[in-house]
């Protein structure tokens, strides 16, 4: 995922987002609150986590990261959508996004994290990547949506490959060694059988269009 705050000497959009709230199996992905922050942060400071998403651990005071954070409120970026992960009773377990959103291309790059470790390797994490794709597919025009995942984390290769995506090919960047894997929105009703918007926003099941 990228660096925590884009927004910065960014003026808000004048429009509000269209808020987001998608319920899976085991998951809902809603907006972000201000009351993640102490959850964020902590995630934010953890090496393990920071390495697993191939970024450093944060180096600042838990009142500055909740000032940018609150400031983060107040802004709306129309390239990039972030999302809180909980289980169905409520528990703020990670956080999800997609970003560097390109209508024209009308494509858009993944990124996760499960933060809570007690969360980990029971589906959590895949759960919310399906919830996601739907939520993408179904509402979006976006057509295809990609990721980057370290090449040595076999476990997040294989979260995602069951999710439908498919591995294009190695990347390098700063020094790591990264899969970069995709799935189109043809592919996944295909796999899902789920039906998405077409062309002109009706809802379609035929691929082709």
């Amino acid at each position: 995922m990228r660096m925590p705050f884009p927004w910065s000497g960014k003026r808000p959009e004048q429009a509000e987002a269209e808020e987001v709230f998608v319920k899976g199996e085991k998951v809902i992905l809603r907006e972000k609150r201000i009351e993640d922050a102490p959850e964020d942060y902590a995630w934010r400071v953890d090496e393990e986590l920071a390495r697993l998403d191939a970024t450093r651990p944060l180096r600042m005071s838990y009142a500055d990261f909740q000032r940018y954070s609150q400031e983060e409120m107040g802004y709306s970026n129309p390239r990039s959508k972030r999302l809180a992960i909980e289980t169905h009773d409520g528990t703020h377990i990670g956080n999800i996004m997609y970003y560097d959103i390109d209508l024209r291309r009308k494509e858009s790059e993944l990124g996760i994290m499960i933060g809570d470790r007690d969360y980990w390797g029971k589906g959590y994490g895949t759960d919310s990547v399906n919830s996601l794709l739907e939520h993408i597919f179904i509402n979006t025009e976006i057509t295809r949506v990609y990721l980057h995942t370290l090449e040595w984390n076999e476990r997040a290769r294989k979260s995602f490959t069951k999710s439908g995506f498919k591995e294009v090919k190695k990347v390098r960047r700063s020094g790591m060694d990264f899969v970069l894997m995709e799935i189109w929105r043809s592919d996944w009703q295909a796999v899902f059988g789920k039906d998405a918007p077409n062309k002109d926003g009706e809802v379609s099941s035929d691929p082709a269009e």
